[in-house]
């Protein structure tokens, strides 16, 4: 709900504008530079303030030091928000980082990300790894979704190249519909790793029910924003985007450098 009240409060208000602030050099999180410090250690205190002011309901998950100066990185309901440091100001677009071609993004969001993909045990998701993987990535996926099933067809090859591939259940149709019965029957599956092959290659899910994590994966998405599958972060917290053919999904790994190498714990 608080998504939903956000996007409608945002969107009324037309909130785009950006307080003028003298030209700073970009730092990210993959170039190993550190975001400039607020001049101001109450900066996260007004932003919250400012936010309530918007909305009391409004509860920021995560504020910190945005990746170029004058902002306050924010997280309210998964959705990454720029609050100047005196409160005034907000953006909703995630900036471009000319200099180094890449979504500015700062070490603190990262820690965050990787901090709430640590919160989910190894064995509650289901992997397919090679031996002595380079990268590893967390997918939230669905059992429905094409490209979910186009990016399960490249799971060969994704290991050829050293990629460890671990699915975090997302049914993107919501709790309650036949995609979440549906993962629900593959992650209670003795096999899960075939029940989910067979399952995206569109054959009939023997229906199943146990205790599992499919409703708590699926909050965790929507804590970390995802609207869509499926939604692949590196280790480091980098969300990738959507569907990426191998030889790019690769490059974009190996370009993050080696905090992407080594597993999500």
């Amino acid at each position: 709900m608080l998504r939903i009240a956000l996007a409608a409060l945002l969107g009324a208000l037309s909130l785009s504008a950006c307080a003028q602030q003298p030209p700073s050099s970009p730092a990210n999180a993959n170039t190993g530079a550190k975001a400039p410090a607020a001049s101001d250690a109450g900066a996260d205190k007004r932003v919250r303030e400012a936010l309530a002011q918007l909305d009391p309901n409004f509860s920021p998950d995560y504020v910190g030091p945005a990746p170029f100066a004058g902002f306050r990185e924010v997280v309210v309901s998964g959705q990454v928000l720029y609050v100047s440091d005196d409160g005034r100001y907000l953006m909703q677009s995630q900036p471009y980082d000319i200099q180094n071609k890449v979504l500015a993004t700062s070490e603190g969001l990262l820690a965050h990300r990787r901090k709430l993909l640590a919160s989910v045990p190894h064995a509650d998701r289901i992997v397919f790894a090679p031996p002595n993987a380079k990268h590893t990535i967390s997918v939230f996926t669905d059992v429905e979704c094409g490209y979910c099933r186009k990016l399960h067809q490249d799971i060969a090859e994704l290991n050829r190249n050293g990629i460890a591939v671990e699915y975090l259940a997302f049914p993107r149709m919501g709790l309650g519909s036949k995609d979440y019965t549906d993962m629900i029957s593959v992650w209670c599956s003795a096999d899960r790793k075939q029940a989910l092959t067979t399952a995206k290659a569109g054959q009939p899910v023997t229906p199943r029910n146990c205790t599992n994590p499919v409703a708590m994966q699926y909050r965790l998405g929507q804590q970390l924003g995802v609207n869509g599958t499926p939604a692949i972060f590196a280790a480091d917290g980098t969300q990738l985007g959507g569907y990426l053919p191998p030889a790019q999904l690769k490059a974009a790994l190996e370009g993050l450098g080696s905090a992407a190498t080594g597993g999500s714990r």
